[in-house]
């Protein structure tokens, strides 16, 4: 099943030229207000080079800014350009879209129930990186 899930949201961003660590990075990124490039590949389980990769691709499309900190020229902030700002909830339907294609047979219940044996499997077995692939 989980396999179909990723697999078909995969898909469904490829057609806009998006991968699935990059709708993950962008996600992130929008989230924390102090998010540098380490604590993005922490939280997405990916080494310094695989995420200077997706950053390079996400700042091709315009989608993202990299700003040194005041306070440190070694520091690196990023953060979302009004043209990320823009294309993040059209990305974010096509995840809501992937859900309900393969939860909405499922009742409120049914997905909370759900959510909350694989966030206590995932407890279980210390994962706490985003899949990404």
């Amino acid at each position: 099943m989980s396999n179909n899930v990723s697999g078909n949201f995969a898909r469904a961003l490829q057609e806009r030229s998006v991968s699935v660590a990059e709708w993950v990075a962008l996600n992130q990124i929008q989230r924390w207000a102090d998010m540098t490039p380490a604590k993005l590949a922490d939280a997405m389980g990916v080494t310094r080079g695989a995420i200077s990769k997706i950053l390079d691709k996400l700042q091709e499309k315009a989608w993202i800014s990299r700003m040194t900190s005041d306070g440190d020229n070694r520091v690196r902030y990023l953060a979302l350009t009004p043209k990320g700002v823009q294309v993040l909830p059209e990305l974010t339907a096509i995840a809501n879209q992937n859900d309900e294609h393969f939860f909405g047979a499922l009742s409120s219940d049914e997905r909370a129930t759900l959510r909350g044996l694989l966030s206590r499997l995932a407890d279980v077995h210390r994962i706490s990186t985003i899949p990404v692939d």
